[in-house]
């Protein structure tokens, strides 16, 4: 039998980390993260995190060898070319951790968990795409709020993105986050049980 793999995504702070625990703790579904994939891959002394310091010096680092993630931002979100170039280590090492749990999973049903579903090409991963979305302005103040960030560091990273607009043209469920949880769960229930 064919698995159900599930591709959740959407833009910055719209709700998927809400959506996968849902589908997790209701539905006892697996959940595979990227950004769990994507901190493995720059793990200490790992050959992509060296190659990244390589690039940026050993500033990039923290005292414990980890990865400064804050400055790393700052430098891929102010300069689109150094942001694909970091992509282009990261996304590779994602996409290769998901086919090996994909097919390492008894689950019939798996949920990957995606921010860069469109932009790292990870869409052939899976067999349906969820969408999360919310307003513009919903996401801002979220990701403001959540990240501790300010209205123009927000902006540039909801512009980094793919538009929410586009990932809802090209999903086959969207999820609107933009009312209560409760509203929001109902949806989900509805998704997993009909679609």
């Amino acid at each position: 039998m064919n698995k159900r793999i599930i591709g959740l995504t959407g833009g910055i702070a719209t709700g998927k980390t809400t959506v996968a625990n849902y589908l997790a703790s209701a539905y006892k579904l697996t959940i595979l993260d990227a950004d769990i994939y994507a901190r493995e891959a720059v793990s200490v002394d790992s050959p992509i995190l060296q190659e990244i310091a390589q690039r940026y010096g050993e500033e990039i680092l923290l005292i414990d060898g980890n990865l400064n993630r804050q400055k790393l931002g700052e430098i891929i979100f102010n300069k689109q070319e150094e942001r694909i170039w970091v992509e282009q280590l990261i996304h590779p090492y994602v996409g290769d951790r998901f086919l090996k749990e994909i097919t390492l999973s008894p689950g019939q049903t798996l949920v990957l968990v995606v921010p860069l579903l469109f932009e790292a090409r990870m869409t052939d991963l899976v067999t349906e795409i969820w969408v999360v979305s919310c307003s513009e302005q919903q996401q801002l103040e979220r990701l403001m709020q959540r990240n501790h960030l300010t209205l123009e560091q927000a902006q540039v990273r909801i512009k980094s993105q793919v538009s929410i607009a586009e990932k809802v043209a090209r999903a086959d469920v969207v999820l609107d986050n933009s009312s209560t949880l409760e509203v929001l769960l109902k949806q989900v229930d509805t998704a997993i049980i009909f679609s």
